[in-house]
């Protein structure tokens, strides 16, 4: 059974970085699916944030392109998504999705991880 875990959230100042990683188990051909990852923020609803595809082409949403940076290592099945310059309205919690599409789409997203909760002081 498919399994995601993120890992690498925390606490970070206006302006820092941080990356965080999310581990995928119980999968094989994991090179061929489209990987993704959304954020839900307190009171809001959960939002698309960064996708990559097979072969490593990217979308990201309006609010964190050329901030963020998604990746992927298919040798690890691990997805990686690093976050600089980040501002308080890049708290939320973190989740890593198996599917989405490259329009972020949540109703196409096959298996949510657990969350990793990215918390942004000004």
């Amino acid at each position: 059974q498919l399994h995601l875990v993120e890992s690498g959230g925390g606490s970070v100042q206006a302006g820092g970085s941080l990356k965080i990683s999310c581990a995928a188990s119980g999968v094989t051909h994991y090179h061929l699916y489209y990987m993704a990852w959304f954020r839900q923020a307190p009171g809001k609803e959960r939002e698309g944030v960064a996708g990559i595809d097979r072969f490593a082409a990217t979308t990201y949403a309006d609010s964190v392109k050329g901030r963020f940076t998604i990746s992927r290592d298919d040798a690890k099945n691990t997805l990686y998504l690093q976050m600089n310059s980040l501002k308080p309205e890049d708290t939320a919690m973190y989740y890593c999705a198996v599917g989405g599409g490259p329009r972020l789409r949540q109703e196409q997203v096959l298996t949510w991880g657990q969350g990793s909760q990215v918390t942004v002081s000004s």
